[in-house]
């Protein structure tokens, strides 16, 4: 057995790793930085090998320290997982409820989900992300996320639960100040090519990422979440396929104008997914509120 290598051993290292210093570390982890050395120092002799390259002016890692570091931290994942679970099974309730949300979808009634959670009093953290096209199905193979709002594209077999919660319409737009505001015929691929595309960036880490929408134009522009998108093709950057629901309000101020094209864009039917087997009472409650949610695609 190694005694040296402790579960605070592995958080110390972590820890400098993250702030760069031993210093640092051992004010994050309220600890005085002669502990830390210590610990760290310990470490080494038992290893016997370096973990840190002490010649830099910042902690920098050894190869050594580095698989040690890699490795440890799936040992420090695994033992909160195990906490977790233990707590879990005592109460029902989990520590964590993780939500991804399309950018597609709107945040408002997940906010509103969220606040009547709240008045149940249960002591669960709740960790909102968001997500684009693959990135949601990425997000619950890869645990980043419990339930995952608004994935679609091509459904995996087997692996999740899913719920339809309606399907969104794309049309093509562009600033009312934009020269293809003007044109009258119906937009073409030649008439497109000589403007930048705005497109929204797939969040997907892991899984192949997707494209939506795209066309041949001069420049793609990349933004993160599908609001810039809207707000960056009213301001007349770029031109694309918006969703109806999201652009209603920028139609409505003349901002933005819906503009006939000849590239095809169909509906997309979005889906409430969360991993088949997980339990959890904070899951559950989100999951059938989530279901009579009336998203207003």
């Amino acid at each position: 057995m190694h005694s040296s290598i402790t579960l605070d051993a592995l958080r110390a290292l972590d820890a400098i790793d993250k702030t760069g210093s031993f210093a640092a570390a051992a004010k994050h982890l309220y600890k005085v930085p002669s502990a830390l050395t210590y610990t760290i120092k310990k470490l080494e002799e038992e290893l016997a090998v370096p973990l840190f390259d002490r010649s830099k002016q910042r902690a920098v890692l050894t190869p050594a320290g580095q698989l040690v570091l890699e490795q440890g931290r799936e040992i420090l994942l695994a033992t909160n997982r195990m906490f977790d679970s233990v707590k879990q099974l005592e109460s029902g309730w989990e520590l964590e409820i993780k939500i991804a949300r399309d950018t597609v979808v709107p945040f408002t009634p997940l906010f509103n989900l969220v606040n009547e959670f709240n008045q149940l009093k249960q002591d669960v953290d709740i960790s909102l992300s968001e997500e684009v096209l693959a990135g949601g199905w990425d997000a619950l193979q890869n645990k980043r996320a419990d339930i995952a709002i608004g994935v679609s594209g091509e459904l995996p077999k087997g692996l999740f639960n899913l719920h339809k919660m309606g399907s969104i319409r794309f049309s093509f737009m562009v600033a009312a100040k934009h020269p293809l505001a003007q044109i009258k015929h119906t937009l073409d691929a030649d008439d497109l090519q000589a403007f930048p595309a705005i497109v929204v960036a797939d969040t997907a880490q892991i899984l192949p990422g997707r494209s939506s929408g795209l066309f041949d134009s001069k420049q793609v522009i990349r933004v993160h979440n599908m609001a810039t998108k809207v707000a960056a093709q009213a301001q007349g950057i770029g031109v694309g396929f918006l969703p109806l629901h999201l652009a209603k309000p920028y139609l409505s101020t003349g901002e933005l104008v819906e503009k006939t094209c000849s590239i095809p864009r169909p509906d997309i039917d979005l889906y409430l997914a969360w991993n088949k087997g997980q339990q959890g009472n904070a899951l559950n409650w989100f999951i059938e509120q989530l279901k009579s949610v009336d998203w207003q695609f």
